[in-house]
C-alpha cells in the first residue's frame, strides 16, 4: 500500500470525525436554549415569533437556530444574540424585565453574550445566583435599566474583555424623555463594582446619567486595577472636568470619549497631565471655554484624534499646533475661534480629517494646505474666509471624500472640472451666502467625472451664469443621496432624469430657480426619498400617483409654482408626511378626504394663495398632530360658530391662519380649546359679533382680526404682543380696560368708528413700538402720556379730529433711535416654526461627520405687516424692514399753533407728516437735524402741506433738497424754493384769517366737481361689474352667495358706512 493512499485514508477519517462532531449541538445546551425560550414565553412574550426555529424536536440541530453561533470544531455554543427579545409581546409593556441568570449556566464555552435592548431591570434572586461563564469575553447589556447593584451578580466573569453598559441607569435616575434629558444624577462611576473585571479592555458607560467619581485614594486604587482597560466611553453623562484627572489612574488608557457631558471652563495641565498616553480624546459638545489647550497637549506624542467641537473655545489656533505631529483627525467645529489660520496646520503631514466649520476664521485659506496630501475630510464651512480658492489646493485634495467650502466670502470664478480626477469624492458642498462665487460646470466642454457623489450642495453659486443650464456632469452620477441646487437661476425643464438615475435619492432641493415644464417623476417608487423642495419655480403638472412614487415622503414643498389642477387624493398615500406646502399655486377644488385621513402625522399644512373652496371644518379634525395651518387667500367658507375643538382635535395647533377667505359667523368658544395656539389670523373674512380674549388660549401672543364685521366693545387682551383690529365696526371710546396689556408691541385700530379721547393710561404701554389709530373719530388734545412710549418707532394719528398743539415732548420718543436687535418686530424666528431636521451619517471617516439638513418653510409664520403713509401713498412694511422704518403721521387733524422746535430733534425719524392741519408760523430751523429723512432709501419724507405756515422755506440743501413742492403747497404765506414764491413780496407778518369751524370746514370742496366725478366713477364701476359677472359664472355665483349672506344686515348701515368713509377720505 503506497504512502499516498495511506494519507488519503487518514484524511477521510479526519473529515468523517469532523462531520460526526458537527452533526448536532450538545444536548445540554440545546435543552438550555429551550428553557430560555420557555422563560420568555412565561413572561408573556410571543416566543414562537421571536425564536421560530427553536424546536423541541430531538433531531433539530441548535447550531442552526437563529441567534445561536457554535464552534465549528466542537459544536459548543460560543455566541448568543438574545437582544430585543421584547419586540413581540402579547400583553402591554409596562415594567422592567428580570432575567434568571441560571439559564445561562449550561453554556460553559460561551464567549459572546448580547442581551441589549431588553429593558432588563435586574436579575431574579436565586440562592447564590452569579453568572459563572469563565470563558465569556464580550457582554453587551446596553439599552436596559440596570443599576450599579446589578453588577454584583456579574463579578465572577473574570475573563471579560468587553463590557457594554451604555443606555442603562448606573447614575440612579431614569431619562425624562426621548431627548436624553435627565434629572440631577445621584451616582458616580461604579468603580468598586467594576474593579473586579481586571481583564477588561473595552468599557462603555455612555448614557447612564453618571457624574464624576470623587478622586479619593481608594477610588483611584480601585480604578487602577483595570490595568488592561484601553477604550473608555463616557458620553452622554454629567461628568465634570475633575473626572479627567481621576481617569488618569487608568495606566493603559488610549481612547477616552467624554463627549456630551458637563465639562466646563478652560482645560489646563491639571486635567490632562495623566492622560498623555491617549491616542483619541473626544470632548465634543461640552461647555469648555478659554483658548485651545494646544500647549497643554504638547506631551501627547501619540495623539491621533482630537475632537473639541461644539464648545465655547475662543481665540485662534496657536502656531505650535504643528508639534502635534501624530494627529490624523482634528475638529474644532462650532466654537468661537477667529483670526486667520496658522501655517502650523500645514505641518500636520499625517492629517486625514480637518473640521474648522462654524467659527469666525477669516483671511484666505493658506496655500500650504496643499501639502496635506492625505486629507480625506476638509470642512471650512460657515466662516469668514475670503479671496479665491487656490487651484493648487483643489488639485492636491485627490484623497478627499468630504469637502465643504460653504457659507464663506469666497469670490471669483471656479470650474468644477478641477475635481474630475478626485475619484474618492463623495460629499461636495459649495453653498454660498454672498452670491460672489461663480461656479462653472461646463468648462471644458464634455469633461467626465471620475467620482460618484453622495451629496452635492451648490446653492446660490451662480452656476453656469452664461447659460443658466443644469450641470451636465450630473447625468453621470448614479449614487446621489442629497442634492441642493437652489437659488441658481436655472432656466431649464424640470430634471426628471436626475431622479431616474439616482433611485436612492433622499433629499432634492431646487428651490428658487426658473425651472419649467412638468413635474416628472420616475415610473418606480423612490422609497428612500424623504424631502423634495422645488418651490419658487414655474413647474406644473403634478403626477396623479405622486403618493405611490414618493411613499415615504416627510417634507414636500411645491409652493410658488404653476400647478393648476385639483388637489390629488394620492397625497394621502404619503403616510409619513410631516410638512406639506402647496401655497401660491393655482390648485382648485376641495381638500381631498384622503389627505386628511392618510397623512395623520402631518405637522405643517400650507395651502395659502390658491383657489381652493369648501368647508375646512370638520374635515381637518383627523389631523391631530397639526401644528401649523395656513389657508389664507382661498375661497374657503363656513360658519365658525359651528366649529368644535375638543381633546386632540386641533389641540396642538400653534399657528392658525385662515385670513382672506369667506368665513362667517361668530368666533365661537371652540378657539379656547386650541391649547397651544400662539398665532391666530382671521383677517379679511366676514366674521361678526363680539370677540373677547378670555376665550382664547393664554399662549396666544399674535391676534389679527382686521377687516371683518366685529363690533363693540373692544376686547381686553392682557397677554397679547400683537393686536390688529383694523377695518371693523368698533365704535365708542377706547376703555382703560382695553389698554391694560403691558406686553403689547403693536396696536392697530385703524379704520373703525372709535370716538372720544385717548385715555392717559396709554402711557403705561412702555413696550409699544407701533401705534396706529388713524381713520377714526377720535378728538381732543393729543395726550402728553404718549410721550411715555419711549420705544415707539411708528405712530399714526392721522384722519381724526385731534385739536390743540403738537406736544413738544415728542422729542423724547426714540422713533428709530434703537438698534434693530432691540426693536425686533419680525416674528418669523419666534415661537412657531415648522422646522424639520434630517441627518445622514457618513461613517467612513475617523470623526463622526454627519450632514444635517435643517429646513423651515419660509411661509410658515405670518409676517408682521404695518401700513404707513409715505410720499402720499400707503406702503406696507413687513418682516425685517420694520426694524428700520420709523415715522410720525399727524396729518388730517385740527392741530393748531406753531410746529414745536423740539420736533426737529427727532434726528432718527424717517417719515414725518404734518399736512392738512391748521399749523402756523415758520418751519423750524431745527428741521435741518432730520438727517435720516434722506440718508436711507425707505421712502423717507417730510410733509407740511395745507397748513397756515409762513416764512421762508429752508434752503434746498441736504435732506431739504429731496422734497418737491407737494411737501409745502397749500401754505399761502410760505415762500422760497421749490414753491417759486418770491419772499421779497410776501408780507413778513401776514394776517392769518382763521375759518369759523362751527360753520364750515377750514377748506372747501367744489360740490359740482365732486358730483360729476363721483357719478362718472360710479357708472363705470357698475358697468364693469355687470360685464365681469356676465362673462364669469364662477364669480357671478360667488357674488349672489355674498348678497344672500348679507341680506340679514341692515342695508342702510352697510351703504352709509362706505359712503361715510369715502367722504372722510375725500374731505381730509
Amino acid at each position: 500500500m503506497s504512502p499516498k493512499f495511506m494519507m488519503l485514508i487518514l484524511l477521510a477519517m479526519i473529515l468523517a470525525l469532523q462531520f460526526q462532531e458537527l452533526k448536532s449541538c450538545v444536548e445540554e445546551e440545546r435543552v438550555g436554549l429551550l428553557q430560555f425560550k420557555e422563560f420568555v414565553e412565561s413572561e408573556g412574550y410571543d416566543a414562537d415569533h421571536l425564536f421560530p426555529s427553536w424546536s423541541g424536536d430531538p433531531l433539530s440541530d441548535c447550531c442552526s437556530w437563529e441567534r445561536v453561533t457554535c464552534n465549528s470544531s466542537t459544536g459548543r455554543v460560543i455566541q448568543l444574540s438574545l437582544n430585543n427579545t421584547r419586540k413581540y409581546r402579547r400583553c402591554s409593556y409596562d415594567s422592567n424585565w428580570y432575567v434568571n441568570l441560571a439559564l445561562f449556566q449550561p453554556f460553559v464555552h460561551l464567549t459572546t453574550l448580547d442581551l441589549s435592548f431588553n429593558a432588563i431591570g435586574g436579575w431574579i434572586e436565586n440562592q447564590g445566583t452569579y453568572l459563572r461563564l469563565k470563558k465569556l469575553e464580550t457582554l453587551d447589556l446596553s439599552q436596559n435599566n440596570l443599576n450599579k447593584s446589578s453588577l454584583k451578580q456579574l463579578s465572577a466573569l473574570t475573563s471579560l474583555q468587553s463590557l457594554n453598559l451604555s443606555g442603562n441607569n448606573m447614575g440612579g435616575v431614569i431619562f425624562d424623555n426621548w431627548e436624553g434629558e435627565f434629572q440631577r444624577p445621584r451616582e458616580t462611576i461604579p468603580v468598586q463594582e467594576l474593579s473586579v473585571f481586571e481583564s477588561l479592555e473595552y468599557l462603555d458607560l455612555s448614557s447612564n446619567a453618571l457624574q464624576g467619581s470623587s478622586s479619593t485614594a481608594q477610588n483611584s486604587r480601585n480604578l487602577s486595577k483595570l490595568k488592561e482597560l484601553k477604550y473608555l466611553y463616557l458620553s452622554w453623562n454629567a461628568m465634570n472636568k475633575d473626572s479627567m484627572k481621576f481617569l488618569g489612574s487608568l495606566p493603559s488608557l488610549v481612547y477616552l470619549d467624554l463627549s456630551l457631558n458637563h465639562l466646563e471652563g478652560p482645560l489646563s495641565s491639571v486635567e490632562l497631565e495623566n492622560l498623555k498616553n491617549l491616542k483619541v480624546l473626544n470632548l465634543y459638545r461640552n461647555y469648555l471655554n478659554g483658548t485651545l489647550p494646544i500647549q497643554e497637549l504638547m506631551g501627547f506624542s501619540s495623539l491621533e484624534i482630537l475632537d473639541l467641537s461644539y464648545n465655547n473655545l475662543e481665540g485662534s489656533i496657536p502656531p505650535n499646533i504643528g508639534n502635534l505631529s501624530s494627529l490624523k483627525a482634528f475638529s474644532v467645529a462650532r466654537n468661537l475661534l477667529a483670526a486667520s489660520l496658522p501655517s502650523g496646520l500645514c505641518q500636520l503631514k499625517r492629517l486625514q480629517e480637518l473640521d474648522l466649520s462654524q467659527n469666525y476664521f477669516e483671511g484666505i485659506l493658506p496655500p500650504c494646505l496643499s501639502n496635506l496630501t492625505f486629507i480625506g475630510l476638509l470642512d471650512v464651512s460657515d466662516n469668514n474666509f475670503s479671496g479665491t480658492l487656490s487651484a493648487s489646493l483643489i488639485h492636491s485634495l485627490t484623497s478627499s471624500w468630504y469637502l465643504d467650502f460653504s457659507y464663506n466670502h469666497f469670490e471669483g470664478s471656479f470650474s468644477l472640472s478641477s475635481f474630475k480626477t478626485h475619484s474618492k469624492l463623495e460629499v461636495l458642498q459649495f453653498a454660498s451666502n454672498n452670491g460672489k462665487l461663480q461656479i462653472d460646470t461646463e468648462n471644458p466642454p464634455g469633461w467626465f467625472p471620475s467620482f460618484q457623489l453622495k451629496v452635492l450642495a451648490l446653492s446660490n453659486c451662480s452656476l453656469n451664469n452664461h447659460t443658466n443650464s443644469i450641470p451636465n456632469f450630473l447625468r453621470h452620477q448614479f449614487h446621489l443621496q442629497i442634492v441642493d441646487l437652489s437659488h441658481n437661476k436655472f432656466r431649464a425643464s424640470f430634471p426628471g432624469w436626475l431622479l431616474v438615475n439616482n433611485a436612492d435619492l433622499e433629499i432634492l432641493k431646487l428651490r428658487n430657480n426658473f425651472l419649467f415644464g412638468e413635474f416628472q417623476l420616475p415610473p418606480f417608487a423612490m422609497t428612500n426619498a424623504v424631502m423634495v423642495d422645488v418651490s419658487g419655480n414655474q413647474i406644473h403638472g403634478l403626477p396623479e400617483n405622486i403618493g405611490k412614487i414618493l411613499p415615504h415622503m416627510e417634507y414636500l414643498d411645491l409652493s410658488g409654482n404653476a400647478f393648476g389642477q385639483d388637489l390629488l387624493p394620492s397625497i394621502g398615500d404619503m403616510k409619513n408626511l410631516q410638512v406639506l406646502d402647496l401655497s401660491y399655486n393655482n390648485f382648485s377644488g376641495e381638500i381631498p378626504k384622503e389627505l386628511t385621513v392618510g397623512c395623520n402625522d402631518l405637522r405643517v399644512l400650507m395651502l395659502s394663495g390658491n383657489k381652493l373652496h369648501g368647508q375646512i371644518f370638520p374635515m381637518l379634525y383627523n389631523l391631530t398632530q397639526l401644528r401649523v395651518l395656513q389657508l389664507r387667500n382661498n375661497y374657503f367658507s363656513g360658519n365658525l360658530s359651528n366649529v368644535k375643538a375638543k381633546g386632540r382635535v386641533l389641540g396642538n395647533l400653534a399657528l392658525l391662519d385662515i385670513g382672506y377667505n369667506f368665513m362667517t359667523g361668530n368666533i365661537g368658544s371652540w378657539i379656547g380649546n386650541v391649547t397651544y395656539l400662539d398665532i391666530l389670523v382671521m383677517r379679511n373674512n366676514y366674521l361678526e359679533g363680539q370677540f373677547q380674549c378670555e376665550g382664547i388660549s393664554r399662549s396666544v401672543y399674535y391676534l389679527d382680526l382686521s377687516h371683518n364685521l366685529l363690533s363693540a366693545p373692544l376686547p381686553s387682551c392682557p397677554r397679547l404682543q400683537h393686536l390688529y383690529l383694523q377695518g371693523n365696526k368698533y365704535s365708542g371710546s377706547i376703555s382703560e380696560a382695553f389698554l391694560n396689556t403691558s406686553q403689547l408691541l403693536v396696536l392697530n385700530l385703524r379704520d373703525n368708528n372709535l370716538s372720544g379721547s385717548i385715555p392717559g393710561i396709554i402711557g403705561l404701554l412702555t413696550s409699544l413700538k407701533v401705534l396706529l389709530l388713524s381713520q377714526n373719530l377720535l378728538s381732543g388734545l393729543i395726550p402728553e402720556e404718549l410721550c411715555e412710549l419711549k420705544q415707539i418707532s411708528m405712530m399714526d394719528l392721522s384722519l381724526n379730529s385731534f385739536s390743540g398743539s403738537i406736544p413738544p415732548c415728542f422729542q423724547g420718543i426714540r422713533f428709530g433711535k434703537i438698534e434693530p436687535r432691540y426693536l425686533d418686530l419680525d416674528i418669523s424666528h419666534e415661537k412657531v416654526s415648522n422646522e424639520w431636521d434630517y441627518t445622514t451619517y457618513f461613517r467612513n471617516g475617523t470623526l463622526k461627520k454627519d450632514y444635517v439638513l435643517h429646513s423651515t418653510a419660509e411661509q410658515s409664520v405670518t409676517n408682521v405687516e404695518v401700513d404707513f403713509l409715505t410720499k402720499h401713498r400707503s406702503n406696507t412694511y413687513k418682516g425685517g424692514i420694520l426694524n428700520f422704518m420709523s415715522g410720525l403721521d399727524l396729518s388730517c387733524n385740527k392741530l393748531s399753533g406753531r410746529i414745536p422746535y423740539e420736533v426737529g430733534n427727532l434726528a432718527w425719524i424717517h417719515a414725518l407728516n404734518l399736512s392738512y392741519n391748521q399749523l402756523t408760523g415758520p418751519i423750524p430751523k431745527s428741521f435741518s437735524n432730520l438727517t435720516q429723512i434722506e440718508s436711507l432709501d425707505l421712502s423717507h419724507y417730510v410733509d407740511v402741506a395745507y397748513n397756515n405756515l409762513s416764512g421762508r422755506i429752508p434752503d434746498m440743501k441736504a435732506q431739504f433738497g429731496t422734497f418737491d413742492r407737494s411737501s409745502y403747497e397749500g401754505n399761502q404765506f410760505l415762500c422760497g424754493q421749490p414753491l417759486n414764491q418770491n419772499c421779497s413780496i410776501v408780507s413778513p407778518h401776514p394776517l392769518i384769517k382763521f375759518v369759523d369751524q362751527s360753520k364750515e370746514k377750514w377748506y372747501g370742496i367744489d360740490p359740482v366737481l365732486f358730483s360729476v366725478t363721483f357719478s362718472t366713477t360710479y357708472v363705470i364701476f357698475f358697468l364693469t361689474s355687470i360685464i365681469i359677472l356676465y362673462l364669469n359664472p364662477y364669480w357671478r355665483r360667488r357674488w349672489f352667495n355674498f348678497f344672500e349672506n348679507r341680506i340679514y344686515y341692515p342695508a342702510y348701515d352697510f351703504i352709509s358706512s362706505i359712503v361715510h368713509k369715502a367722504c372722510a377720505k375725500l374731505c381730509w
